[in-house]
């Protein structure tokens, strides 16, 4: 089944439907950015001189039981800076909408994030097949550890726990700020059997466990 659709009630923000192809399992939705102009990401120039078009495919949050998947359009650009190294940009549209090279919105690797932080590899990966936004035990893993930034002020009060990259054969350890109630580092349990030989904690060491 096709639709035609200028709704952006159901794509992130800063984007339209264009088209809406809906099947038994998943919902693809035809998308572009509403901006008219880009910014070069080398120099911070504003550009409006559309060079040429692609499209890339990201996995969004489901609807109604069904798979989303947005296939974007995405425009280069010009670059009119006359110093800058790069010639020709394509349009970005921030990390927490869709980032570079990702394969999920920034909605749907939020969600992820949380489900790996909560449950762990296979629990978390089983969770989501259920939730029908199906992503492997080592994906859950390696989005937990890029998120896990290391917060920029003082760290007072952390908490530290074991939770298994694998069950039964690879463990780690995760610092969380238990003041903003987020992690700070997920790290292979071999280098940190004592609590003193943590890195991060070297760097706070007026912190409290």
């Amino acid at each position: 089944m096709e639709r035609r659709s200028g709704s952006t009630k159901l794509a992130p923000a800063g984007f339209v439907v264009e088209h809406a192809e809906i099947d038994t399992d998943c919902v693809f939705l035809d998308v572009r950015a509403t901006a008219l102009s880009a910014t070069c990401p080398c120099c911070g120039t504003s550009s409006l001189r559309t060079q040429s078009r692609y499209q890339r495919q990201a996995a969004d949050l489901p609807i109604a039981g069904r798979r989303v998947f947005l296939r974007v359009t995405v425009r280069r650009f010009w670059c009119d800076a006359v110093l800058c190294r790069r010639r020709i940009f394509a349009e970005r549209f921030g990390a927490d909408i869709l980032a570079p090279l990702s394969r999920r919105t920034g909605r749907l690797e939020t969600i992820v994030h949380h489900l790996g932080l909560a449950l762990g590899g296979r629990p978390a990966a089983a969770f989501a097949d259920r939730l029908m936004m199906p992503v492997s035990n080592d994906t859950l893993l390696r989005v937990v550890r890029r998120r896990t930034e290391q917060p920029r002020d003082e760290l007072a009060i952390i908490g530290i726990d074991d939770f298994a990259f694998r069950r039964g054969q690879r463990y780690g350890t995760i610092v969380c700020d238990l003041e903003r109630r987020r992690p700070v580092v997920a790290l292979p349990h071999e280098t940190c059997y004592r609590s003193a030989s943590l890195p991060h904690l070297k760097c706070y060491p007026r912190s409290h466990i």
